[in-house]
């Protein structure tokens, strides 16, 4: 089906607002009236760039307060819409959405409503224009779709229909099934948006929180399917309103809509891109440091052991387990401190998820590569981090080998003379990514609809200088688990330098993997005393095992699956990394533990 964007959806000037749909895909856009009142280009010139750039304009949008008025009130609405269907004639579009009305002049009498709106289509035929008439969900007297298209039945107008919009429609929880009882040909267009569940004034909740398909929580690919089973074959338009869309860079926004249009489309039943690939683990992490001396000590301690170089990199690879850390010390004078740059990702396809994410929309990355060097395929993450799909091979130490009929990226490597030191890490549990605080919802449909993982709900953390938002994504079994988060302000960009990523590495024994730990130099985040005192108001525990928390600094949270223990390292550069062990079903982060863990790094860095 065709794709279109509102213009409300997008920052800046309506031109660049044109150019960014165009570029992004898109078929064509809807005509918001304060972008075109605002612009210093007229109607024809609009039309003109549209064409240019391969756009249709598909709809004029919002003609508000028309219906069920007092004759003098419509009179005049009549003239105002007489004006505006001659500038759509301009503007080269034929359809114009109108909202039921909220005009404290508008009364309560469908009759009313229908005899106007009949007399309102009748004037638009005239200029080659249908009417789309469309509930509000805080409508004065209409706030339903099926109160709508009532009224525009009773009206028995050609030149008028209904515009269904997924927001206002299940923000109410109204059933969409219904949609299937109204005609396909009087469906006049389809404004999609989602949101995430909230306790707001429905108003409120429209205007500032809707969010692309996918990055909430209403079922808008329900709907999809109940308007194309009635038979609908218009466009698929995004009309998305939100503070943060209107403040970021229109193009990747644009992009950021186009990539959950494709991925509505698919979860609708509608179109199939390549199929998503989940990944089954960790390959590697990947910390850029200009000094392996900052961050060496620190592995370790943790007992990683400088296991291989890469033939032709200054990369080294560092493993404990099937816990592997590639330290690349060719980064360039913008990044001198440790940072967490690139994920690697087992993959059972690696080239097919390569594809997915290439159909999505995201950033394939161009790889310097030796002719002997393993192909490895990698995107980039709304927060710059690169993925790498990547399969794992290496003789003799239980990882996979050759999958898909590619060599592992392991052969890339020279082995080096080490002494294994392990401290009993196993694996990476999860990575935790700081997101710039204008690309989260971004990010979240990037690791669902790019990477395949299962978003979870979004928490609130505590942080001694505000709220933190985080929203983690995993596979099924839990052998990939990435944690999104992001802070209150722009001062919470990675990219501004602020809070650092962190890798959490799994164990069976915390308390004896930590003893190791601190015996051979590891620094962990102390941990407040009154932390400790309310652990035991919580939960009861065998004698000593609390006094061992307190001693070691370790953490603990408890849910009706399992158990959850973890304690921190202290900061180096931008990374620091997590020990965690879990036992039972436990599916967690230990949120609870956030504010103290965030209270300590704050005390540590003043």
């Amino acid at each position: 089906m065709r794709t279109s964007i509102a213009t409300v959806s997008l920052s800046g000037t309506l031109t660049e607002k044109l150019t960014a749909a165009a570029r992004a895909g898109f078929d064509g856009v809807e005509i918001f009236e304060n972008d075109l009142t605002g612009s210093p280009l007229g109607p024809e010139e609009i039309r003109e760039r549209a064409a240019d750039l391969g756009l249709t304009i598909d709809l004029f949008q919002p003609m508000r307060d028309i219906e069920a008025v007092p004759a003098d009130e419509f009179a005049r609405n009549l003239r105002r819409a007489e004006h505006k269907f001659r500038l759509m004639r301009l503007l080269g579009t034929g359809t114009v959405l109108v909202c039921s009305s909220v005009s404290p002049y508008a009364v309560d009498d469908d009759a009313l409503a229908a005899e106007q709106l009949h007399r309102l289509a009748g004037l638009a035929q005239e200029y080659g224009v249908r009417v789309a008439y469309e509930a509000l969900a805080w409508g004065r007297h209409v706030s339903t779709y099926e109160h709508a298209w009532r009224i525009v039945e009773a009206a028995d107008h050609p030149a008028l229909g209904v515009c269904l919009d997924s927001f206002h429609i299940l923000a109410r929880g109204s059933d969409v099934t219904g949609i299937e009882a109204i005609p396909g040909d009087r469906i006049f267009f389809l404004q999609l948006a989602d949101a995430p569940q909230m306790a707001l004034d429905v108003l409120q909740w429209s205007r500032h929180h809707r969010c692309f398909p996918g990055q909430g929580d209403l079922d808008v690919a329900g709907l999809v399917r109940a308007a194309v089973r009635a038979g609908y074959d218009g466009p698929l338009s995004l009309e998305v309103f939100n503070d943060v869309f209107r403040q970021a860079d229109a193009g990747r926004t644009a992009v950021d809509a186009r990539r959950s249009l494709t991925l509505l489309q698919e979860s609708a039943g509608l179109t199939a891109p390549p199929a998503p690939v989940v990944p089954t683990g960790f390959a590697f992490v990947e910390i850029a440091t200009a000094d392996t001396a900052r961050i060496a000590p620190l592995l370790t301690a943790l007992g990683f052991s400088r296991t291989a170089r890469h033939s032709g990199k200054p990369v080294d690879l560092w493993e404990q387990g099937e816990a592997r850390i590639l330290l690349n010390t060719d980064t360039g004078s913008h990044r001198p401190d440790p940072s967490l740059t690139a994920v690697g990702l087992e993959s059972p396809d690696p080239a097919g998820a390569a594809a997915r994410a290439e159909s999505l929309l995201a950033p394939v990355l161009p790889r310097r590569r030796a002719p002997g060097d393993a192909p490895l395929d990698a995107v980039a993450a709304p927060d710059g981090t690169e993925f790498f799909f990547c399969v794992t091979d290496g003789p003799g130490d239980g990882r996979r080998s050759g999958d898909a009929g590619r060599s592992g990226w392991t052969g890339d490597f020279a082995p080096t003379p080490h002494t294994p030191a392990p401290i009993g890490i196993t694996r990476v549990d999860h990575v935790a990514l700081t997101q710039p605080w204008h690309h989260f919802d971004e990010a979240t449909l990037f690791h669902r609809g790019v990477l395949g993982l299962r978003p979870h709900a979004s928490v609130d953390l505590a942080d001694p200088y505000g709220l933190l938002r985080s929203r983690a994504a995993s596979n099924e079994d839990g052998t990939v688990r990435i944690a999104l988060g992001v802070g209150a302000s722009p001062t919470e960009d990675p990219a501004r330098g602020g809070r650092p990523q962190h890798v959490a590495l799994l164990t069976d024994d915390l308390v004896t993997t930590v003893r190791r730990a601190l015996a051979a130099g590891s620094r962990l985040l102390p941990v407040p005393a009154n932390y400790y005192d309310d652990l035991a108001a919580h939960h009861e525990f065998a004698p000593g095992e609390l006094e061992t928390y307190r001693e070691l600094g370790i953490l603990y949270d408890r849910d009706e699956k399992g158990e959850f223990r973890h304690c921190y390292t202290v900061t180096t550069g931008r990374v620091f990394f997590e020990l965690v062990e879990r036992g039972g079903g436990y599916d967690g982060y230990g949120a609870r533990n956030a504010p103290v863990r965030l209270a300590a790094q704050h005390a540590l860095a003043e």
